[in-house]
């Protein structure tokens, strides 16, 4: 029977511990994405001995922990704590290592503070409730999965992963076929806005671009302005070899940038000038990484 590969650690270190009042919790991001806790540290931070009794054969064998088999606390446990109980082989550095899901050491808070409040717990059990009580005020402030993703300095990787998740649906491995995108109507909007004659007869002025890349690429998805300005760079004399809208996949992105471009056109409809036009659509579709105005009084 071969046995499975162990999932690898992509953020965490022992050096970078989960810090809560005076404990300290090893803490890991594996590669599916599942946050664990070093079982020595998890057994410390509740006060019990480093090693758990029986090794790694016995929390295989038994479905609990045995910090958790006390006949006190069967009341207490949850009839879903099974999964989150069973031990995690993972890899680190090339050394196997066992730690549990992260949302197992709330429950075994929640287990110990409920079995406290009914006053059922013995006196060498006493220790472990203290312990819970200062992790579960911990783990209220952000949840257990915050706080690891903190400490280990996944929530900055995890960013990266979801922006390139985006563009991998939006934006096309190839250049699509160009196809009509852009309706009249926008065109026609913004030369009433701006108060100028058109745009029939007229030869468009250069800034349209700029105001396309502004109400349009620039506030589609996150990073799709900046994927489009890598993909398709401007050539020594300044013009681009294709359009930005023949990068957009024909599953995902097209049918969104023309979702997107309806709604500027509505929005630009709905103003009565080009100053409210900018002040309905910052507030209604801001550009990424801008900051939403204070609403105005309307023109």
């Amino acid at each position: 029977m071969n046995q499975q590969p162990l999932l690898k650690v992509i953020a965490g270190t022992p050096e970078q511990p989960l810090r809560i009042g005076n404990l300290e919790l090893q803490c890991y991001v594996l590669e599916d994405e599942t946050r664990v806790l070093n079982r020595t540290s998890v057994l410390r931070a509740i006060g019990r001995t480093s090693k758990a009794k029986g090794g790694r054969k016995y929390d295989q064998e038994f479905k609990l922990p045995v910090f958790l088999t006390a006949r006190n606390l069967e009341p207490f446990i949850p009839n879903d704590l099974g999964e989150n109980s069973s031990p995690i082989l993972f890899e680190y550095k090339g050394k196997q290592m066992i730690g549990y899901r992260a949302d197992f050491l709330p429950q075994i808070c929640e287990i110990f503070l409920d079995a406290h409040a009914a006053g059922v717990l013995h006196d060498n059990q006493i220790h472990i409730a203290t312990a819970c009580r200062i992790l579960h005020r911990g783990f209220a402030r952000i949840g257990i999965i915050g706080l690891i993703d903190e400490a280990t300095g996944y929530q900055d990787q995890r960013a990266k992963t979801a922006l390139a998740t985006i563009l991998e649906k939006f934006i096309a491995k190839e250049l699509q076929p160009w196809t009509k995108t852009f309706p009249y109507e926008f065109y026609q909007e913004i030369f009433r806005l701006k108060g100028w004659p058109g745009p029939d007869g007229v030869k468009r002025p250069i800034i349209i671009a700029q105001y396309t890349n502004d109400f349009v690429y620039n506030r589609l998805a996150p990073g799709v302005f900046e994927e489009l300005k890598r993909l398709n760079p401007r050539s020594p004399t300044g013009k681009r070899r294709a359009k930005f809208h023949q990068w957009f996949t024909p599953d995902l992105g097209h049918p969104k940038l023309k979702e997107h471009l309806a709604a500027v056109i509505a929005l630009m409809k709905a103003s009565a000038n080009w100053g409210s036009f900018e002040r309905n659509i910052n507030r209604a579709l801001p550009a990424y990484k801008d900051q939403i105005p204070l609403p105005l009084e309307e023109e």
